[in-house]
């Protein structure tokens, strides 16, 4: 009976067991010089005027208040006008700005910058002894360059058991 019962045990058992087995090895270096660059800003034109107590004028206008007129290389033209008390002895104030805008350089080659309001400029990278290796066992041998740049090694070994 007890042989029958290990016959038994042993007939229910699966015939076979099956896994799925996923091994992966990858490795990377990453060599990077960073590239020149400028930032800019180009300052816009603007005019304000404000005032009470005033007459004006252009020069030719009386009752004229100036202002922006047509942009050549994106610089507009400005008419200045002169203000005066209406009244002697009676209050007044009168406040005037200008800004003339950054012009727009039509002849700039590759590299050059207009002379805008706000720049920053930053120089490239330099590569020098910058290298990096990674064997078959996984051993780095990372080396940094000069200014601007950046090495990064990875070796990643992944097993997966469903």
């Amino acid at each position: 009976m007890l042989k029958y019962l290990a016959l038994l045990i042993l007939l229910s058992l699966p015939a076979s067991v099956r896994a799925n087995i996923y091994h992966s090895i990858s490795s990377s270096i990453q060599l990077e010089v960073a590239a020149p660059g400028s930032l800019v800003e180009r300052l816009g034109n603007s005019y304000s005027i404000s005032g009470s107590g005033v007459s004006t004028t252009d020069g030719t206008t009386t009752g004229s208040l100036g202002g922006l007129g047509s942009a050549t290389d994106g610089v507009n033209s400005y008419t200045a006008i002169t203000a005066s008390q209406l009244t002697t002895g009676d209050a007044y104030s009168f406040s005037v700005s200008y800004t003339a805008g950054d012009s727009i350089e039509s002849s700039l080659t590759t590299g050059e910058v207009s002379p805008f309001g706000s720049i920053t400029s930053t120089s490239g990278g330099v590569a020098g002894d910058l290298a990096g290796t990674i064997d078959t066992k996984g051993d780095m041998d990372l080396t940094a360059g000069g200014a601007g740049t950046s090495v990064t090694g990875q070796f990643v070994v992944g097993l997966t058991l469903d």
